[in-house]
């Protein structure tokens, strides 16, 4: 008996060693036709599906993720792989998610909506603004020829005069003055004099700075107890602040609205815009500059019941006029001379509007499609005529507005050639140069025609110098190209930053200031002697 026990144990035994070692059919068709479904998909998505790089690129994202379950999926339930081989695949897919939440932070995303990833230790730069104790007003600055007191430059349009800058960056390369860190925020620096200004967040803490333009030290700086921070958006302010009349005019993200000596940094007046006009603070953060029009500080407030567009008196902040009832965008109000008359053009959530400037009263509005950020300003153009643009897959319009028929806004074209997510776009001798989700283009302003499409600076920021643009892409990259219909003309380019850099660039005569929500830094532009 117990002999044929041990026989029959040990053919058992052969059985299943047998078994194991027995080759198994894999069932390999549902893995090739999950990955076919998900070849024709995404080809569908990149040469079919929309005209928005971003939407595509989410897409394609939704793809990966899909096609990765599915595939897991089949692993599990239908490979016929061998259980010790199941739960080794499935441990290694769950170790890689830990492992890599573990190591990896998202730090932002890209213009494309692309996620940014960091090492979780990876430290922040450290602060260098150390907080100054209010001053006393200081002497009265003097102005140059070639300061650039607020958002894109002395007339808010990207466009500056002078001086001629030189084409031969091999000879005559761009000078470093300084580089250094500098807290986080998307705003841009405003120049009067040598006096250079930005806005910052420092811990819990979003700051006013001052620095010396000619050697990045801190003048002075204001703190006021506010925190913007969402992971797509980032950290920090958004605006650009204002210099006029001695006195700096900032926005931060929450709605802190400040008016500022710009010798000492002394708060002359503070409000805050979002609880005085009952609005809210937009998804991204409120981003729109301050404007200041004779006695007035014009910002957008985005409040309902005649308090979108607000204007308050420059001396004391005290409620001046509101105008219409649409809610903020992420554009600043802009002067423009239309039909004779002097108007504030504002991109607000659901279209642009322009106001009167002495009341606030509503001349003309035209809608735009909503459902994305309204970003960059409107561009007027001769003739009474003014482009609005939009990414996302809206492009532009051209409109000319009929002052002897009651500001009527008429549009002359429209065009999906150039998408303006959050770049701002020029226009020279009958031509608008802009980026168009990323890449540069050249459109004929009479028709909207694309003349050239060339150039993958991402999402970027311009300034038109003369003949000249200088163009500073995403990745941190300064560009000098000569604008001009008949092609896309690089002439040099040097490496200004690193990293993400979405804020706008200022130059101040030969003094080209660049910062992203890590770095400053101040460049010597060689210049025509």
């Amino acid at each position: 008996m117990l002999k044929q026990i041990s026989k029959m144990t040990s053919r058992g035994i052969q059985s299943e060693i047998a078994d194991a070692t027995r080759p198994h059919s894999i069932r390999w068709w549902p893995a090739f036709l999950i990955l076919a479904l998900a070849a024709v998909v995404l080809i569908w998505i990149w040469v079919w599906y929309g005209v928005s790089r971003q939407d595509r690129n989410i897409a394609t994202v939704q793809v990966i993720f899909f096609t990765l379950i599915l595939l897991l999926l089949w692993v599990v339930f239908f490979s016929r792989f061998r259980p010790r081989i199941r739960r080794t695949i499935l441990a290694g897919v769950f170790g890689l998610i830990i492992s890599a939440a573990g190591l990896f932070r998202i730090r932002g995303v890209t213009g494309d909506l692309l996620p940014i990833l960091e090492f979780r230790w990876k430290p922040k730069p450290p602060s260098t603004v150390p907080v100054t104790a209010p001053g006393t007003p200081g002497a009265q600055i003097s102005p140059s020829a070639f300061d650039y007191p607020q958002f894109l430059g002395p007339f808010r349009n990207a466009t500056v005069s002078g001086p001629k800058l030189e084409r031969d960056w091999t000879s005559s390369p761009p000078a470093s003055v300084w580089r250094q860190p500098i807290g986080p925020a998307w705003s841009g620096f405003a120049i009067l004099g040598h006096h250079a200004v930005t806005q910052e967040q420092h811990g819990e803490d979003e700051m006013v700075v001052c620095y010396d333009l000619l050697t990045g030290k801190v003048i002075w700086s204001h703190a006021d107890k506010a925190h913007y921070h969402t992971t797509i958006a980032g950290e920090g302010p958004r605006a650009t602040p204002t210099l006029a009349g001695n006195r700096v005019y900032s926005l931060g993200a929450t709605g802190i609205l400040n008016c500022l000596d710009l010798a000492a940094g002394r708060r002359i007046w503070s409000k805050d815009i979002i609880q005085e006009n009952q609005s809210r603070v937009p998804d991204w953060g409120l981003s729109g500059s301050p404007l200041v029009v004779d006695h007035l500080v014009v910002v957008s407030a985005g409040g309902h019941d005649n308090r979108s567009l607000v204007a308050c008196d420059k001396e004391n902040g005290q409620f001046v006029w509101g105008g219409g009832s649409d809610g903020t965008g992420y554009s600043s109000p802009y002067l423009a001379m239309l039909g004779g008359t002097r108007q504030i053009l504002i991109f607000n959530s659901s279209g642009v509007a322009a106001h009167a400037v002495d009341s606030g009263r509503i001349l003309w509005e035209y809608p735009w499609p909503g459902g994305h950020p309204h970003v960059a300003l409107p561009v007027v153009l001769p003739d009474n005529q003014v482009l609005v643009s939009s990414g996302y897959g809206t492009g532009s319009e051209l409109l000319r507005i009929l002052a002897e028929r009651n500001w009527l806004p008429r549009r002359v074209w429209k065009s999906t050639r150039l998408k303006a997510k959050f770049t701002n776009v020029v226009y020279r001798d009958g031509f608008i140069y802009g980026l168009d989700d990323g890449i540069l283009v050249c459109l004929d302003a009479s028709d909207g025609s694309l003349k050239w499409k060339e150039g993958r600076y991402g999402h970027g920021q311009v300034i038109l110098n003369g003949d000249l643009l200088l163009l500073l892409s995403e990745s941190g990259e300064v560009v000098l190209l000569e604008p001009v219909p008949a092609e896309h003309r690089k002439l040099a380019a040097f490496p200004a930053l690193e990293g993400k850099t979405w804020n706008p660039p200022a130059l101040a005569g030969e003094f080209l200031l660049v910062r992203n929500d890590k770095e400053a830094a101040c460049y010597r532009m060689p210049v025509v002697r």
